[in-house]
């Protein structure tokens, strides 16, 4: 493939705590995610990214890492690590792991290190700060997962900085021998063979050397106090860019690589700021679709706001992640539709996008999220703000294989997270050649997408945006790589549309006369000269 494999490429998430277990604990691991590799294969995606799988006390599962350069017994080892890239490359399918470099675990030994004084060789590895003259820390930063993004420690007599636990102390990347470090990491990685990097919150790098307060947002009242403020100094600093030039030139020195990032809440101008050029990221992922519904015409809007000149940076695309509810279920109340309906045109939708589309696990049966009793939740987030919010263990339930199976073949043990019982119906034999079944749909409509060029690479223009109908273009740069037309009715009404050309594969579709008629929530895929 060529050195810039991943535009327009197809990526499936695996989160490898749910994806399959191997060893009977209820944890899935780097094994279980070979073993599952044939199903991938099958979908006609460019590769995995798969989420941390490094030594941890999981407090975060896994994005609290306390060493960079390992993988957690839990998940495997090493040679279970090279065995996955040897076989996921046997493939055809490009390996992106996530890299936590914004904090590590409080457990990381830089952290021990650094909290035991001001002077030791590591001291300064972490964002520190005198109190104010009243005791209180040093601004009113609020962290992710709720309350002050700052800590007291005892024995330097400072508080330090962490965007989001207090067991994720965040890394002082104004700091070059912490840069330095960070790069050794990727080396590490990279001549593991891994074909790239999925930067988690890349954004919050850096911090604002003056730390001041960031100002308020205007929201009274939500369900965390981090929403009360924009966070506008312990993020989306400048100096970033220089983090971000290191770590690409580091990359581009490994031949075909890349680095997507995740800019949290992630405005597009944040974004083209961080992908424009050659020398920053390759790409970022948009947050517009990881949202509500936007409507139709707000969606027309999101979809075409890249620019297509070679120095405006390049767009990633995801409707489902571990960290928000999946879209069949949250987009479905919005369109009035039911998440089977919502399934397969959100999925048509994603793949005609302009950009690089991300998969999540399980998006391809068209799960929605899964049932979390108080109970059994373990995430963080989700305990700290119930019942108001019910956090991401929903999303992040185990993948269903096998309906007859016990745990629907994810696990003869004891499932971390519960399986859900409508999940197991769902299940990937269930659907495996069963036509006209989400995984079917999802197989073909990503077949399509590796097939025309155009759909991965081609020019976007949006021909009609009004009344729940949507119509996009996708061109290629010249008259002989033809358009493909892309239909979508996201409405409970049957419509006619006048546009025509050959059929590659419709939904609720059919032709009347030179037109063609979609269903309720019916989409079809047109090619045309």
């Amino acid at each position: 493939m060529s050195q810039d494999w991943w535009r327009g490429a197809a990526i499936y998430q695996i989160y490898p705590r749910s994806f399959q277990d191997s060893d009977r604990d209820g944890v899935g691991d780097l094994k279980g995610i070979v073993r599952r590799l044939d199903h991938i294969k099958s979908l006609s995606v460019d590769g995995v990214w798969i989420s941390p799988f490094f030594p941890s006390p999981m407090r975060d599962f896994g994005y609290d890492v306390a060493d960079y350069c390992g993988v957690d017994p839990l998940f495997g080892s090493l040679q279970d690590f090279d065995t996955l890239i040897a076989a996921a490359h046997a493939r055809g399918l490009k390996v992106i792991i996530d890299q936590v470099w914004s904090h590590s675990s409080s457990d990381h030994a830089w952290f021990q290190d650094s909290r035991q004084s001001r002077d030791n060789p590591k001291a300064d590895w972490y964002v520190w700060a005198d109190p104010r003259p009243d005791g209180s820390p040093p601004n009113n930063w609020q962290a992710w997962f709720g309350g002050a993004a700052w800590s007291w420690e005892p024995r330097r007599r400072q508080y330090y900085l962490h965007n989001f636990l207090s067991t994720q102390p965040d890394l002082n990347l104004r700091n070059p021998s912490v840069r330095d470090a960070i790069r050794e990491v990727a080396r590490f990685w990279l001549e593991r063979g891994v074909d790239g990097f999925r930067l988690d919150v890349a954004n919050y790098y850096v911090h604002d050397a003056q730390l001041r307060d960031n100002p308020p947002s205007g929201r009274s009242a939500p369900a965390l106090p981090r929403d009360m403020q924009i966070h506008a100094w312990n993020s989306n600093q400048e100096e970033t860019i220089g983090v971000l030039n290191e770590l690409r030139a580091l990359t581009d020195g490994y031949g075909a690589r890349m680095m997507v990032a995740e800019v949290a809440p992630g405005s597009f101008d944040v974004m083209a700021a961080y992908t424009k050029g050659t020398d920053r990221l390759h790409t970022a992922y948009s947050f517009a679709l990881l949202a509500d519904w936007p409507g139709v015409e707000q969606l027309a809007a999101i979809i075409t706001q890249w620019g297509e000149d070679q120095g405006d940076g390049w767009p990633s695309w995801a409707m489902s992640n571990h960290d928000v509810p999946r879209v069949a279920g949250r987009w479905a109340t919005a369109l009035g539709c039911s998440p089977d309906q919502a399934g397969p045109i959100l999925f048509a939708l994603l793949i005609g996008l302009r950009g690089t589309v991300f998969i999540y696990q399980g998006e391809e049966l068209g799960l929605i999220d899964g049932e979390v009793p108080f109970e059994r939740l373990r995430d963080p987030w989700g305990i700290a703000g119930w019942p108001a919010t019910k956090g991401r263990d929903g999303c992040r339930t185990p993948m269903p294989w096998e309906a007859a199976s016990t745990h629907g073949g994810f696990t003869d043990g004891d499932p971390w997270l519960p399986v859900d019982a409508h999940h197991v119906a769902q299940a990937v034999d269930r659907q495996d050649t069963r036509p006209g079944s989400m995984l079917s749909i999802a197989r073909e409509l990503l077949l399509i997408r590796a097939r025309e060029k155009v759909l991965r690479l081609g020019g976007i223009r949006v021909l009609e945006a009004a009344d729940n109908a949507l119509v996009i273009e996708r061109r290629g740069s010249t008259a002989a790589e033809g358009r493909v037309l892309l239909m979508y009715n996201f409405s409970a009404a049957a419509r006619v549309s006048a546009h025509d050309g050959e059929l590659l594969l419709g939904v609720g579709a059919r032709r009347i006369g030179r037109g063609i008629e979609l269903a309720p929530f019916g989409f079809a895929i047109l090619k045309s000269a």
